[in-house]
């Protein structure tokens, strides 16, 4: 017999929540990133390694596969010697660059309030400010 559900948690918490997997799967610096690059242009992976300071070759490959498994980027083989790979932000991708936008924006409105909260938080726990 299934368990109950419990009328006090959101949905969105459950585990098995088609939201929550997205977000696990794709709400991640990089895909950010990614997504807000390829929103110019089309992009070839080492272009996107040198744009990305820090990306390391397993990150940026872990988040294409996710982003183009989750229908937001795509991926074509161009035929040429070497063989190289062309990443583009899909049609459902687009949609993400207005939250994204606003999230942006919202970040450089409260850039000192973040930036105080977080010297607060280090000089308060004794703790580098290297979270």
């Amino acid at each position: 017999m299934p368990k109950p559900v419990p009328t006090d948690i959101d949905p969105v918490f459950f585990a098995d929540c088609a939201a929550r997997s997205f977000f696990d799967q794709v709400a991640n610096k990089w895909s950010v990133m990614i997504l807000t690059m390829l929103n110019d242009r089309p992009h070839r992976f080492n272009e996107m390694k040198r744009r990305l300071e820090g990306v390391t070759h397993k990150a940026l490959t872990q988040a294409l596969r996710r982003l183009e498994r989750n229908g937001l980027v795509s991926r074509e083989v161009i035929a040429s010697s070497p063989v190289a790979v062309e990443y583009s932000i899909s049609d459902l991708g687009r949609t993400l660059q207005v939250p994204f936008g606003a999230m942006y924006e919202w970040s450089l409105q409260h850039l000192d309030e973040i930036e105080a909260a977080r010297q607060y938080y280090d000089d308060r726990e004794g703790r580098s400010s290297n979270l």
